[in-house]
């Protein structure tokens, strides 16, 4: 799989691992995803199956990205953004769906009026060359001043939808 830009400013190897919780009731799900961060190196990952023991997670470790399921039993992923925004979640969101675009491009909004910095929302299963691209985009946007309460927007995202 090619990637044209994103590898060049996703950094190979960052000095301290980035933490990750990624939240979706499919444990296979996870063991991609899980995978697919194991393979790019430099991430902690926690996945959790059950929202509300993933916004235990967020208060207590604070995660950088949060790599969330819209369609969950317990709480689904706009009940679940909302709580996390609550909470004072100051890390980059990442939104996963087998809904249609319309679905994911509705959540995005709320999650963004919430106040999150979400870096897009994907159709599952995301490609390789779409995380790369978004972890890209978190980093960029960890490397510029400021950018702490930005609320992001990346078109660049969006083709994948």
């Amino acid at each position: 799989m090619t990637d044209n830009a994103a590898p060049s400013r996703l950094p190979s190897r960052p000095a301290q691992s980035v933490r990750v919780l990624l939240l979706d009731d499919d444990n296979f799900t996870l063991e991609i995803m899980a995978d697919m961060l194991a393979a790019l190196g430099g991430f902690d990952v926690r996945c959790e199956t059950q929202a509300r023991r993933a916004l235990a997670t967020l208060a207590g470790e604070r995660p950088a990205l949060l790599i969330c399921d819209l369609s969950m039993p317990d709480m689904d992923g706009i009940e679940f953004m909302h709580a996390a925004a609550a909470a004072g979640f100051q890390g980059s969101v990442m939104l996963l769906s087998g809904m249609d675009g319309g679905v994911r491009r509705a959540a995005e909004r709320l999650a963004r009026a919430h106040g999150l910095k979400v870096l897009g929302a994907w159709q599952k299963p995301i490609s390789e060359a779409d995380l790369r691209s978004a972890l890209a985009t978190m980093a960029t946007m960890a490397s510029h001043a400021g950018g702490q309460n930005e609320n992001l927007y990346n078109p660049a995202t969006h083709r994948a939808k």
